[in-house]
């Protein structure tokens, strides 16, 4: 992580500003597609994309559903600044994914998502947003997580070296060795599964889902 507590969108691979160009050739459009169908937003729902970054992820969730409430929080002024600039129908809010309760109030969400959030962040900061996404969530509430998982293969696993470059090894590896179901359970969440996986150039990106406890 950076001295200002965050990593930035792209690591140190490139500066924030290319990142939209750059997160497209990881076939953006099937896996953030994949993640709507799987938050399936509803009329009035309360959904917290965590880690929103540039916006697209929220937008999406916007044109899915516009009646229903979408909450985008970061902590880098310059991903919100891009994400402002997209859509005036999301509620934009800095803040850390590790403190969701106190920036929204503890179970006031009906569906959390975050997408290529937790691969960059250390053991102890996966945990901590982890459970603060389930502080947030009201019981019964869905978590949707769609993130680089489990590296099955040996062409993935090369693939997967140009994220740890970016992201640092140490963050990274983790996630690359499927550590994220087991994290997701003991937050406190239930019925855990891994529901679908993209191969992408840069590895496998995994779709998490589960529940509230």
């Amino acid at each position: 992580m950076s001295e200002s507590g965050f990593t930035p969108a792209l690591g140190r691979f490139a500066p924030t500003r290319f990142y939209d160009p750059v997160i497209a050739l990881t076939r953006e459009r099937l896996w953030r597609a994949v993640t709507v169908a799987h938050v399936a937003p509803r009329p009035g729902d309360v959904i917290v994309d965590v880690g929103c970054g540039t916006g697209s992820l929220a937008s999406m969730l916007v044109r899915a559903e516009p009646e229903a409430r979408i909450v985008g929080v970061d902590p880098d002024p310059e991903v919100l600044a891009i994400a402002e600039r997209k859509t005036r129908a999301v509620r934009w809010v800095s803040g850390r994914g590790d403190a969701l309760a106190g920036l929204l109030g503890e179970g006031t969400a009906d569906i959390v998502v975050s997408s290529l959030v937790l691969h960059q962040c250390p053991m102890p900061m996966k945990r901590a947003m982890l459970a603060s996404m389930a502080a947030v969530l009201r019981p019964g509430g869905r978590l949707v997580i769609t993130d680089y998982g489990l590296q099955r293969t040996a062409l993935m696993r090369l693939a997967f070296r140009t994220v740890q470059f970016a992201d640092g090894k140490a963050d990274t590896q983790p996630n690359a060795d499927g550590v994220l179901p087991e994290l997701i359970t003991a937050a406190g969440f239930e019925d855990v599964r891994e529901a679908d996986v993209i191969r992408t150039i840069t590895g496998s990106i995994s779709v998490y889902v589960a529940e509230r406890g």
